[in-house]
């Protein structure tokens, strides 16, 4: 129950539209049970089996006064006009309820596309905007191609499942509540049969919808193992295939596929059963109220209950067979909808660690200094970085080296708040990072990695990134300084050439270069350069290094160096060993002394000579 009331909340933003479906379905019940309950007595007056009503009744709304209204009104037709004009007032009725719930039929469906796909719109929008808030440390821990199944297969699922059964969950109840209303005008005593058996039905659907859930959310969880393949492979084919590893993922994938294909034929076969025994259940409850009610009409002087009454009763109950069977099937699929709606809610419930503090003051760039103070961090049990004190000057560049895993680049990401320390503190001008706006924070600076993270979009666009209606001159300048427009004028349509999947198309030096200019682009205060050269060969290290070069005049630097060659003209060099700072000073300070950086640089040297 929990969980319809969690999707109905989903609907509040849109309660007119929900209000105007629930309005026009039931009128287009009421007209439905029309054309059924007062067509059955106008033909008893029709035919004869009914006395002509030739006094005006006083009009009551309720069933008696209803029916000896119409009823007088067929009299006196028939009386002044004969059965045959009787006959043809029955068929214009019948056509004008028909056409009438038909038209409220479809204004119900009308308002309800615009529901159903208003929610979805929102939720996958939702999903997505909570992604881009998400810290680093959730993509680290979760896999990605679960969670591209929960954007893509687990909303599709939600749109598929529930919200095809929204209309159902919305019209077949409130047809089943009006037709029972009827029944209980007609018979009382039939009625009570069905308020006693139909609570059976609906604890064995109940029992079957719970099954469901559950197949439901091992099949889009194992979905999801399975896109973290697709994309494992995509992403590593190349060196699938170098190690004739083919045959390895091929037994792995049909090992998840299996598995995935067994629990998906579980749940159809459960599936597939909710209706088949909803329906002979409702045809036992059927076959038992024609016996007891037969019986009854058999009697009219003492159950109170003439045959046309009994028809009527039957046909009205038989009615409500076909909306129960399509609530049950209805119950059936919201089941699987909730399980990847529930997938959804956990992407969408993770905290949002960095968050931003209110009244955060205003960030106008860089102006004195970056400064981490006593600053340890660790991302589980142990400590990645221990007690880090560092000054960096504005206009100045600082190199930070060391061995993998010593933390230079932990302690880069704690200047944009990609983390936020454990103990101690960053400051940006005195002032704790904590309390400044993050977006404007993080629009003070620019980073460069060592992968180069392009989009597939054209070269302008990837430089622009993000801000519109940037003049041509301003990208060209960009490109310019990072040694990227000789290159890019060259392609097939200039700065309108698309790149491909992640800039497939271009070198791996041209799409440092294109990163550059993008880094260029912002006019940051701040450059952080994560090992921006160690992928590249000599050649496009030497172009990327010039470029480099350019964009660090005048602009505070923060250098990740693999290659201790491109750091010698450093203000500062800053030697991590196993998260704590072993050493500090320019090149030539350093060289001279016995430690880790001349241990690193004589090394160089060596594999370099």
């Amino acid at each position: 129950m929990k969980g319809y009331l969690r999707f109905l909340s989903y609907t509040i933003p849109f309660k007119g539209l929900v209000t105007l479906n629930v309005l026009f379905n039931i009128l287009s019940i009421v007209f439905s049970l029309f054309s059924i309950a007062l067509i059955l007595p106008f033909l008893g007056l029709l035919f004869g089996d009914t006395p002509l009503v030739t006094e005006a009744p006083v009009i009551t709304f309720d069933k008696e006064g209803l029916s000896n209204y119409l009823n007088y009104e067929l009299s006196t037709i028939i009386q002044n006009k004969g059965h045959e004009s009787a006959l043809i007032f029955i068929c214009i009725l019948i056509i004008c309820t028909i056409f009438l719930k038909n038209v409220f039929r479809y204004l119900a469906l009308f308002f309800m596309v615009s529901l159903r796909n208003n929610i979805v719109s929102d939720l996958r929008e939702s999903m997505f905007r909570h992604i881009l808030v998400l810290p680093l440390s959730y993509f680290s821990e979760e896999k990605k191609g679960d969670l591209i199944s929960r954007m893509s297969n687990d909303i599709l699922q939600v749109e598929i499942a529930i919200m095809s059964s929204l209309e159902a969950l919305f019209k077949e109840p409130l047809t089943i509540l009006i037709f029972l209303v009827s029944l209980i005008m007609i018979s009382p005593q039939l009625v009570v049969i069905v308020f006693v058996t139909l609570p059976l039905i609906g604890f064995l659907i109940g029992r079957i919808g719970k099954i469901l859930k559950k197949y439901s959310q091992k099949s889009q969880s194992k979905l999801g193992d399975l896109v973290s393949l697709y994309e494992e492979t995509l992403m590593g084919i190349r060196i699938i295939k170098a190690f004739n590893s083919q045959e390895f993922f091929m037994k792995r994938f049909k090992r998840e596929n299996e598995t995935y294909t067994k629990i998906n034929i579980a749940s159809n076969r459960t599936s597939d059963s909710a209706s088949p025994i909803s329906e002979t259940l409702s045809v036992v409850v059927l076959s038992f109220i024609l016996w007891f009610g037969g019986r009854m009409a058999l009697s009219p002087e003492t159950s109170g209950l003439n045959a046309q009454s009994f028809i009527l009763f039957i046909a009205i109950f038989s009615q409500i067979l076909s909306p129960a069977k399509s609530f049950s099937t209805a119950f059936s699929n919201m089941q699987k909808g909730l399980a990847s709606l529930d997938r959804v809610n956990e992407v969408l419930k993770s905290e949002e660690i960095i968050t931003e503090i209110a009244n955060a003051k205003s960030v106008t760039g860089l102006h004195h200094s970056i400064e981490f103070k006593n600053v340890s961090f660790k991302y589980a049990d142990e400590y990645v970085l221990k007690n880090i004190n560092l000054k960096i000057e504005k206009g100045k560049t600082v190199a930070l080296v060391g061995p993998s895993g010593s933390g230079k680049s932990t302690l880069t990401d704690l200047i944009p708040r990609f983390y936020d320390p454990v103990e101690g503190e960053v400051l940006l001008d005195g002032e704790n990072v904590k309390n400044l706006k993050i977006l404007q924070l993080r629009g003070a600076m620019a980073i460069v990695a060592q992968e180069s993270i392009l989009f597939n979009d054209t070269i302008y666009n990837n430089i622009a990134f993000g801000k519109t209606n940037l003049a041509q001159n301003q990208i060209e300048q960009s490109a310019k300084i990072a040694n990227a427009h000789e290159f890019i004028v060259d392609t097939e349509k200039g700065y309108q050439t698309n790149i491909g999947d992640r800039g497939n198309k271009l070198s791996g030096g041209q799409r440092q270069r294109l990163s550059i200019a993008r880094a260029i682009n912002t006019n940051p205060d701040i450059l952080i350069l994560d090992e921006a050269t160690s992928a590249l060969d000599t050649a496009s290290e030497r172009l990327v290094q010039e470029a480099l070069n350019n964009i660090m005049e005048n602009r505070t630097t923060i250098v990740i160096a693999h290659r201790l060659s491109t750091i010698h003209k450093a203000d500062l060099i800053v030697v991590l060993e196993k998260g704590q700072i072993v050493q500090t000073g320019t090149h030539q300070e350093l060289i001279q002394q016995e430690g880790l950086y001349k241990q690193l640089h004589d090394m160089q040297q060596i594999l370099e000579g």
